[in-house]
């Protein structure tokens, strides 16, 4: 067994975090890239700028790590270049509206080129063969479910049927009491 243990996590003493967000956007403007507050606050919450959000009385609020600032600075510093996004974009070149007298070549097609293959082979016409056996041996089983049911329903009409006649023949012997034979009643009453 091995004492494999992972390292714990490197992190920056609280003692770091000194900037407030107002300090933070002095820095951005001083290096020449003006930002806004909720833009500062995007990057301490997107991981931009390391950060740690702390309660105050009236709220909270995000106490930057200056290092960080001054890395994405440099960061920004080194992309914008690459971007062109603070530079103007050049201007569109017109196009040149005369024909061009000059006529399209056109390529034969090479002499290596071969048709697709046939979707059909021994292998797929095998797999065909299957699933058609299959698509046979479930018809004949619709076939004999359909007779199940139809044997069923038979069977429950004839059985309504049969419920009807026994309601009307039960139907003398299940009435009420006043229709009962006189005897009957003496017999309850003097009993």
């Amino acid at each position: 067994m091995t004492d494999d243990t992972s390292r714990p996590v490197a992190t920056t003493p609280d003692s770091d975090f000194t900037l407030s967000i107002e300090q933070a956007l002095e820095l951005y403007t001083t290096a020449g890239l003006p930002r806004t507050p909720r833009s500062i606050q995007r990057y301490c919450a997107k991981g931009h700028l390391q950060a740690r959000l702390v309660e105050t009385e009236i709220g909270e609020k995000y106490l930057i790590n200056p290092e960080s600032v001054a890395k994405h600075i440099a960061y920004i510093h080194e992309v914008t270049p690459a971007t062109g996004r603070d530079s103007s974009r050049l201007v569109a070149t017109s196009r040149d509206n005369t024909i061009n007298e000059k006529p399209i070549e056109v390529q034969p097609a090479t002499g290596a080129d071969q048709p697709r293959q046939v979707a059909t082979s021994p292998d797929l016409s095998r797999y065909v063969a299957r699933v058609e056996s299959e698509n046979e041996f479930l018809r004949g089983q619709i076939g004999v479910k359909d007779t199940q049911i139809k044997e069923l329903t038979e069977r429950a009409r004839e059985t309504n049927v049969l419920i009807a006649g026994l309601q009307k023949m039960l139907s003398p012997l299940l009435s009420a009491p006043s229709d009962r034979r006189p005897e009957d009643r003496q017999h309850q009453q003097g009993g």
